[in-house]
């Protein structure tokens, strides 16, 4: 066991501790957050794939169920746009370009008020707000898609400019205050969802593109960060195997291989008794003293 003690020293004692916390971290929290991102993108892909065949549903009957977990669902919704109610997106793209989406409320036939997102609105000569046509008047058939909330984004609060009232996020209880109209969201996430509308709708203009439905990097990430934690002590062991091995080689090399000494004083051809002599040669240094020299006075 002393030929261990040298695992003692604050330096090993360090490296043992980074090693451990490095572990430590890729097994409780860098591995399960991306292998929790891809079982939510997973999910997701799939709901989406299902939506695609599924018949749409009418969003009275989305209201009035119990489901929460809902978004991507195809829906379809009769009744028509409320005047004067739009409101704008900053921020957003289309394609490459910057880009406005434009949102409006939408007056259900059992009186209940929803989102509607209609789509996107290329920006004016880069970032200026373009010129939103109103809404259709009279009674409307919209099909599109659950959205769920995206949150608000404190930083960035609602603001009026060029005639529209804008915000930076599409949030059914933000727009609900901005708008001064009570919004009944759609069962999605806690902070409810809004309708998205599909291409060539009623009101619409370019429809936001669906994810492409790939699982992303994030399953391959997440089995890199276990592979990481098991590595690391790996390594540390590596590390000391190859400094035990180290010592016991220099043990084995500063060995002493002692001659027997000769009693009587060694004389050279022509010499004469009380001449002086050659010294011996000197010893080579012993394996104390070269582990002193390697590492210091504090070895262990």
């Amino acid at each position: 066991m002393r030929r261990l003690t040298f695992l003692l020293r604050p330096s090993w004692l360090i490296l043992a501790a980074v090693v451990a916390g490095f572990a430590y971290l890729c097994f409780t929290v860098l591995a399960p957050w991306q292998l929790g991102k891809n079982t939510t993108t997973s999910a997701r892909n799939q709901r989406i794939a299902d939506s695609v065949h599924a018949a749409p549903l009418d969003v009275g009957t989305l209201l009035s169920g119990s489901t929460k977990d809902t978004e991507w669902r195809r829906v379809t919704a009769n009744g028509s746009y409320v005047p004067e109610s739009t409101l704008l997106v900053r921020l957003q793209h289309l394609g490459s370009a910057p880009a406005f989406s434009v949102l409006s409320a939408f007056k259900l036939d059992d009186g209940r008020t929803v989102l509607i997102d209609r789509g996107l609105l290329a920006a004016v000569n880069g970032s200026g707000t373009p010129r939103v046509p109103d809404a259709p008047a009279g009674q409307q058939h919209l099909e599109g898609r659950v959205r769920a909330s995206e949150g608000i984004i404190d930083s960035k609060p609602p603001m009026t400019g060029d005639g529209y009232r804008q915000v930076y996020s599409i949030d059914t209880q933000q727009e609900s205050t901005v708008m001064g109209i009570p919004l009944t969201p759609l069962p999605t996430n806690a902070r409810g969802g809004y309708l998205q509308l599909d291409e060539h709708q009623p009101g619409a203009f370019t429809p936001v593109d669906l994810p492409q439905l790939d699982a992303g990097p994030y399953l391959s990430y997440g089995l890199q960060w276990l592979a990481f934690g098991i590595m690391a002590p790996l390594g540390l062991g590596y590390f000391v195997f190859a400094e035990i091995r180290a010592r016991r080689r220099e043990r084995a090399e500063a060995a002493p291989t002692e001659q027997p000494t000769p009693t009587l004083e060694a004389r050279t051809p022509g010499s004469t008794p009380g001449s002086p002599t050659t010294p011996p040669a000197p010893k080579p240094p012993t394996n104390e003293a070269r582990l002193a020299s390697r590492y210091g006075d504090t070895r262990r």
